[in-house]
């Protein structure tokens, strides 16, 4: 990365970690002060684009609530000390925990918070592998599992990375998708609004969302049909294309399943999927007719899908419909990352059992299971209540706003022996910490793109850190190596100064595409991609063929039921992300159907209660025609309106343990 002389400050090409877009930026400082940051128009991916919350990192960096210096509660305070004895007072207390109750009584979180620090998410890897405890949990079981789940079980690899082929693409549908607030799920969209713009002109582009969102102004059609009711509408496409108008070539020689997976849609007729999803025929006829022109489709789904009951069987039927119309693996429909430093054409990738990726789950939760490696976030109360858990490792997230059911996981935690976070600002959950540990921010360390194979290019990107770490703030793998080193692992030398963020990033992508030097020097380092790719075609014909017809997923579409008359979906917000950037001021409103807030007796603008069986949250009314009736629409992550104390615990997805956050029932009270 070079670095550019303007009067008395540098500026620094680097690139953005808030999301998985990594969008280039340009950061101004003068001495140990972040200045600005703004767009790197050179930069190939996001040529200039940046977001507010991109914009505000300075606004980050220098928060009030920083945390400079590591934190160990004494007399159930808080109190600054030193990183020697806040290592030596946690590695002591975890030892003694796992000495006293084996390695499954400590959780570990991976959090977002170390998602995007290659470094620190490596050490993470090593440390819960150290310690050998089955307690894992990520996001994933929060916002994620559907799409991991259709991959393991249609495709017999959770490693299909899906995504819209959107340079050569007629036909895209965004189900549940709000790209130009999200940037994307697990599908980055750098620019979204000139991207969309851009598709606008050469294909039809339909969004399926409650809400009458930013991506459906840009698109040329939209449906909004009940929350929780896509699969209807995915079920019915593919009943007709499988009828008329199926890639009979791709079925006959490329799928299994296919009579299975038919009987399981015939049902849906269209006035059937019409009367579920409550849109009118034509407008699913009109959807259907463009399919049809299209030929090929590209279907991209968000958290609206995948927090909802209906998640996995609504990601199946888009990937059915992809695979049906010979649009997998091909130009203009879906192609599959082989990702710029595992190169997954390089070897054969193992072929998942039919019935998926599953083991066992935790002892006070019989009913739930691990899916690939990970238990279910909602059962980390139920395990500490039950004694099964003593001690937590939070690397890195905000536990109060990110889990679910507030009201019984903060008492949960409050009664932990141990509770060790990792941190850069303070909040609800330090708060409620034994040991919280400052770390370097995404100005403060050297980084390489982690995640990959979740951006549109085969390529990785490298950034020297900005500015000197702030107080005593340390690498993340530092004080996970640190803490290795008390419990007896040595994962890393942290101690004779030889190693750096930047070693450490070499070994990383020491079996890339390029050499680290080369994307050192370079900053970007791309090559192209293959569409259609053999590896996958090769992979396919191994398990033989597209499973179209997985048990789990027919027997989860014959059992879902309609919701209810009212509930709650849930939404992203351009100022907002996950628990962080309150400073921007992005308000939780509470959008609602002007016909629904008369029923409930609520005017626009006035503070209104949102109730559900588990709690309530206080919000601002947004009483709005472009969402549909029966829908409220609440954001994620703000602390003042935290979704989670309406969100339940129990009420979990079966097969994979992702809780229910689309679809809750709830009412709405004037104040």
């Amino acid at each position: 990365m070079t670095e550019i002389s303007v009067t008395d400050t540098r500026t620094v090409r680097s690139f953005c970690r808030i999301c998985t877009s990594v969008c280039g930026i340009l950061v101004e400082t003068a001495g140990d002060k972040v200045v600005r940051v703004r767009g790197d128009r050179d930069h190939p991916l996001s040529r200039g684009y940046t977001c507010p919350k991109g914009r505000s990192l300075p606004r980050m960096h220098h928060h009030p609530d920083r945390i400079e210096r590591p934190l160990m509660k004494v007399d159930g305070e808080l109190r600054p000390t030193t990183w020697e004895e806040c290592l030596d007072d946690l590695g002591a207390r975890l030892r003694n925990i796992i000495e006293r109750y084996g390695p499954e009584s400590v959780g570990v979180f991976f959090g977002s918070g170390i998602g995007m620090d290659a470094a620190g998410y490596r050490m993470a890897q090593a440390l819960h592998a150290a310690i050998g405890t089955p307690a894992k949990f990520s996001p994933m079981t929060i916002d994620g599992t559907a799409k991991v789940l259709t991959a393991d079980l249609v495709g017999g690899s959770p490693a299909l990375s899906g995504r819209p082929d959107y340079d050569n693409a007629s036909f895209v549908l965004f189900v549940g998708s709000n790209p130009v607030v999200s940037h994307g799920h697990t599908v980055a969209m750098p620019n979204p609004t000139g991207t969309l713009r851009a598709l606008r002109e050469r294909a039809e582009v339909w969004v399926i969302d409650p809400r009458h969102t930013e991506t459906a102004r840009l698109a040329g059609h939209h449906l909004a049909p009940r929350p929780g009711t896509d699969y209807a509408v995915l079920a019915y496409l593919v009943r007709e294309i499988l009828r008329d108008g199926a890639d009979r070539e791709v079925l006959s020689r490329h799928t299994q399943g296919g009579e299975i997976l038919a009987a399981a849609v015939e049902p849906f007729t269209l006035e059937h999927a019409a009367r579920i999803a409550d849109v009118s025929a034509d407008e699913l006829a009109a959807l259907l007719a463009g399919v049809r022109r299209a030929g090929r489709v590209a279907i991209e789904t968000g958290t609206g899908v995948t927090m909802a009951s209906s998640a996995n069987v609504t990601q199946w039927l888009a990937w059915s419909l992809m695979i049906i119309t010979g649009s997998m693996n091909q130009p203009g429909g879906a192609w599959f990352h082989p990702g710029f430093k595992n190169q997954l054409e390089a070897f054969k990738l193992p072929i998942s059992p039919p019935e998926g990726s599953f083991g066992p789950g935790p002892r006070s939760r019989p009913e739930t299971q691990s899916f690939l490696g990970e238990w279910p976030c909602a059962v980390l109360a139920d395990e500490i209540r039950a004694g099964n858990i003593r001690a937590v490792l939070n690397l890195g997230g905000h536990l109060v706003a990110a889990f679910p059911d507030t009201e019984t996981l903060v008492p949960a935690l409050r009664d932990l022996e141990l509770f060790a976070t990792i941190e850069i600002i303070g909040n609800e959950t330090t708060a409620l910490s034994t040991h919280v540990l400052p770390t370097k921010d995404q100005l403060e360390r050297a980084d390489v793109s982690l995640w990959d194979f979740l951006i549109q290019r085969v390529a990785v990107q490298h950034t020297p850190a900005v500015v000197e770490p702030v107080g005593d703030r340390r690498s993340v793998w530092w004080v996970l190596a640190e803490l290795g080193q008390r419990l007896g692992y040595q994962l890393a030398d942290s101690r004779s100064g030889q190693v750096t963020d930047d070693t450490l990033l070499a070994e990383i992508t020491a079996h890339a595409r390029r050499p680290f030097g080369e994307v050192v020097s370079e900053g970007w380092v791309e090559v192209p991609r293959e569409i259609p790719a053999p590896w996958v075609d090769g992979h396919v014909e191994r398990m033989g063929g597209w499973r179209l017809a997985p048990r789990l997923l027919v027997d989860q579409l014959a059992a879902l039921q309609p919701p209810a008359p009212l509930v709650l979906t849930p939404r992203r917000q351009k100022r907002h992300l996950n628990s962080q950037f309150d400073y921007l001021g992005e308000q939780p409103e509470i959008i609602l159907h002007p016909d629904d807030a008369a029923a409930a007796g609520v005017v626009d603008s006035q503070p209104v209660t949102v109730r559900s069986t588990s709690g309530e949250i206080t919000g601002i009314a947004k009483v709005d025609g472009t969402i549909r009736r029966g829908a409220v629409s609440i954001p994620h992550g703000h602390q003042s309106a935290n979704v989670n104390r309406l969100t339940d615990k129990s009420q979990v997805d079966i097969v994979t343990g992702m809780v229910r956050y689309c679809g809750i029932p709830v009412s709405v009270h004037p104040e």
